[in-house]
């Protein structure tokens, strides 16, 4: 055992909701001492970098009620129970934007916000889109599809519009593959 680890003594449910859970963790800290850890169960994420044939990058235009504005992302959703990853960035990419892939790679899992929650997001890349059907969002869910160059993209990072971390990692990585095409 990492002589770091937290030890937990005790758990409280705190809420049980749709999209989260929260608890409250009585733990054994590595002094010996007792603390509290307030966690956000999340049942895990998946999100799309999604280039166009005219080397745009798909994006969602989205008002998000915690920060109180309308922000710029990529197509993404939460895993349902029991559902593949890859499935499931398919079928996000599906009802969010109403196009389909031929081929999906996966880039990298990060954790979002491991101080507080479990989410773990797959990040996939295409640039195998193909148009299939209108957007099927969820019900409560409205989304504006857009579809900007990489310096749109950049722009819209700088300026704050894109300012959540799967999103400015996706600007990155489509900077950064463009590079390597470029230098190769």
């Amino acid at each position: 055992m990492d002589h770091l680890t937290e030890k937990t003594l005790s758990t409280e449910e705190i809420f049980k909701g749709r999209i989260i859970d929260v608890q409250v963790d009585e733990v054994l800290l590595p002094d010996g001492k007792k603390g509290k850890r307030e966690i956000v169960k999340h049942p895990g994420a998946v999100a799309v970098i999604a280039l166009t044939p005219h080397d745009k990058l798909l994006l969602v235009r989205q008002f998000r009620k915690p920060l109180e504005k309308t922000i710029i992302e990529i197509p993404a959703g939460k895993l349902e129970k029991g559902e593949d990853p890859e499935e499931s960035a398919k079928r996000e990419l599906l009802e969010e934007t109403g196009y389909e892939c031929q081929t999906l790679a996966h880039v990298t899992s990060f954790y979002t916000a491991p101080g507080f929650s479990d989410e773990l997001i797959h990040i996939y890349y295409t640039d195998t889109l193909k148009e299939a059907v209108e957007q099927q969002t969820d019900d409560d869910e409205f989304v504006e599809v857009i579809e900007v160059s990489l310096d749109k993209a950049l722009k819209y990072v700088a300026d704050g519009q894109i300012c959540d971390a799967k999103t400015v990692f996706a600007v990155q990585y489509v900077q950064l593959k463009k590079e390597m095409r470029k230098n190769a």
